[in-house]
């Protein structure tokens, strides 16, 4: 079955790390990319009101936010990684859900610090 879009990648364009991860997702995947700011009426319309708590994959018939947003994307990927994202989803699903938002959680609450850490380029050699 086709879909009528590819999945849409929501993020916080403001924020240097999501920005990083959603162009390292957009590499691994088909999926369309859409900032905070570039939502469309309709699209904000679809996501939860605290939408910008987190990232967000649209699809023509659903919508998973923080943590399972990205293991969807993740599923999704066209490399390896999709089939740890395959396997994970058969863990119970109270302790996979627990574990995949308290992730996602511990990484998002740091993202300034992670923003930093993607960002670095290592110096060139024979410079200080």
């Amino acid at each position: 079955m086709d879909a009528e879009h590819p999945p849409r990648l929501v993020y916080d364009d403001d924020c240097g790390f999501c920005t990083w991860c959603v162009r390292q997702a957009a590499k691994r995947g088909e999926f369309e990319v859409v900032g905070f700011s570039e939502l469309t009426p309709d699209q904000r319309a679809r996501l939860p009101d605290e939408y910008e708590d987190c990232s967000h994959l649209l699809t023509d018939d659903a919508v998973y936010s923080c943590g399972e947003g990205l293991e969807e994307a993740i599923a999704r990927f066209d490399t390896p990684a999709r089939y740890l994202a395959l396997a994970f989803k058969h863990l119970p699903a109270g302790s996979r859900e627990r574990v995949r938002e308290q992730g996602y959680r511990a990484v998002a609450d740091r993202r300034g610090l992670f923003g930093r850490v993607v960002s670095c380029t290592p110096p060139a050699r024979g410079r200080e």
